[in-house]
């Protein structure tokens, strides 16, 4: 590829892409990997070989069957990183069902939103997780499962959700228990899910994915068994993951990181997943490494900067560890060096995508040079095409700045029920227009220097500004607010709201801070908030946010 001239690549494979469903790609793994560890769950003293983990993945399959889901139903998952979560992930596949990811932080404002979107018939939940209650939550969006019979929901505010699945073995009123549902499938499911195998199709929609919108309300990228399956894929040939290999899946599974860089990438090569804790734990997770021999760790930039500044680093064996992938935000230098020379991870991976690209369109290669490991994002993955293009569209040079763009096999469908949003993201040709700019070399190595949209990025978690300030605007003491992004050293950037007030009214951080508290997810909730009068604008009337930004940082650092 060296010589480009123009910023357009395209990654090159001798392989073919996988046009299989993820249900009949994952019975061929089976078949070979019978007897090789599949998953090992921590916190849950879990630990299933292939067999024993496709025969549950069946058990719950055959029980939703049961209770008369479709191909095509949307089926929610809500809750920390668990054996049901990944469970309800490949059942759901082999029948056709779309899971509805739901963030394990979202709060009743965004779990309303989730549900109804979506339009699903039925939510899989944890019972609770530290101040996140799961089930008490739904029982505030649907206080008619008190008096309803499991299975029979007709809730006013959640129209179309008729079954909650709750984990764990507690009876809750109007509530299925999981165990249940899958002691519930009998030989007429059993039939059902074998002509299931041939009517399901590579190119169906089986995943949506929230992310954060620039309208104020997140969107759902809907993404198909082609589109996971194959970059899940790529990720572990990138890895070189064999049925040798145990993979350390500290991230969240509702996100792409952890369900198609962590499962999918594992499944499809026969290796071992391995989840540390519920959600990410630094000491938890070196033990994993350590007790469990792991070869592969997964991390956002956050994740890692924690575990290496554990104060019993040192005291942890992780001479087993040789690669895993660091994505989901950028990665200072002196980071990425420490992980390959303290972590022994001499082959980390750097990834980048969005979750409308499944989420990876880019990745380094263990061959690569180490100042393209640790400066760039490295190159398109196989079976992609990338352009850098200006705001007119047109390709830019070798070297200048441009806007991502990406078309391929890993572009989603569209995001779900929301034609106008996808016509934005996905232009007639179907590339799809990330918004982050970035610069290629000769090679087609790619820098990201900056982004379009003013997405803030906290500890790998993307925050649209936009959403935050639609939810804020439900004040009645709030008359205007911007957010924005201001720089920090632990978590990459944090939330800043600058608010102006109703004539006559007053409020401070705190009441803010309050407002928000249960309503939206904890790491939206602006870290800093100041009550102004009036935005820096530019003379055409437009607000200033990086103003708004460079005054907070100076503010923040003389403070310091």
């Amino acid at each position: 590829m060296a010589g480009l001239t123009q910023s357009y690549s395209c990654g090159a494979s001798s392989a073919p892409i996988i046009y299989e469903t993820i249900g009949n790609y994952f019975e061929g793994v089976v078949a070979r990997t019978p007897d090789t560890e599949a998953l090992v769950v921590c916190h849950q003293d879990v630990r299933w070989t292939y067999a024993e983990f496709n025969k549950r993945i069946d058990e719950l399959a055959l029980g939703l069957l049961h209770l008369g889901i479709k191909s095509g139903d949307r089926v929610g998952i809500w809750g920390p990183n668990s054996s049901e979560w990944v469970v309800t992930q490949m059942a759901t596949a082999k029948i056709g069902a779309i899971l509805v990811n739901i963030n394990p932080a979202y709060r009743l404002f965004e779990l309303d939103y989730a549900l109804n979107k979506s339009g699903c018939r039925a939510i899989v939940s944890a019972e609770q997780f530290k101040s996140s209650k799961y089930l008490e939550m739904l029982y505030a969006l649907a206080p008619e499962l008190n008096s309803c019979e499991p299975g029979q929901l007709r809730s006013e505010k959640l129209p179309e959700l008729e079954f909650v699945i709750r984990m764990g073995a507690t009876r809750s009123p109007g509530m299925l228990n999981f165990p249940d549902v899958c002691a519930a499938g009998g030989e007429q499911e059993r039939a059902r899910l074998a002509e299931l195998k041939t009517e399901l199709r590579p190119d169906d929609p089986i995943n949506i994915q929230f992310t954060s919108g620039t309208t104020g309300t997140p969107k759902g990228a809907t993404l198909t068994h082609c589109n996971i399956l194959n970059n899940g894929y790529l990720t572990g040939a990138g890895m070189r993951l064999s049925s040798k290999d145990r993979v350390c899946i500290p991230v969240p599974l509702y996100h792409c990181f952890g369900m198609v860089l962590g499962n999918l990438a594992v499944f499809a090569h026969g290796a071992t997943a391995v989840y540390p804790s519920e959600v990410f734990d630094p000491e938890s997770t070196l033990q994993a490494v350590e007790k469990e021999r792991c070869t592969a760790l997964h991390g956002v930039p956050t994740m890692f900067v924690t575990e290496l500044s554990h104060p019993d680093f040192e005291k942890f064996d992780l001479s087993t560890l040789r690669t895993g992938v660091m994505a989901g935000a950028p990665c200072p230098v002196d980071v990425m060096k420490r992980v390959i020379a303290d972590m022994n991870m001499k082959h980390v991976l750097i990834g980048y995508g969005q979750t409308e690209v499944s989420p990876i369109n880019h990745l380094t290669l263990p061959e690569d040079p180490v100042e393209k490991r640790v400066e760039t994002v490295g190159r398109a993955v196989p079976w992609v095409e990338i352009k850098l293009i200006d705001p007119h569209g047109r390709v830019v040079p070798i070297g200048e700045k441009g806007e991502v763009c990406t078309r391929g096999y890993s572009v989603m469908l569209g995001y779900w029920n929301d034609e106008e949003q996808t016509r934005e993201a996905i232009d007639d040709a179907r590339w799809l227009h990330s918004g982050d700019l970035g610069i290629m070399d000769d090679e087609g190595y790619l820098r990201i220097v900056g982004r379009i949209k003013d997405m803030i990025i906290r500890g790998g978690e993307n925050v649209y500004p936009r959403e935050v300030e639609e939810f804020l605007y439900t004040h009645p003491k709030i008359k205007e607010v911007q957010v924005f992004g201001i720089p920090d050293p632990k978590m990459g950037e944090e939330v800043c709201a600058w608010i102006q007030l109703e004539e006559g009214e007053s409020l401070t951080e705190d009441d803010v801070k309050s407002f928000c508290k249960g309503q939206i997810t904890h790491f939206k909730v602006p870290k800093h908030v100041r009550f102004v009068d009036e935005y820096p604008m530019t003379v055409t009337g437009k607000i200033q946010k990086f103003k708004m930004s460079e005054v907070m940082a100076r503010e923040l650092s003389n403070a310091a």
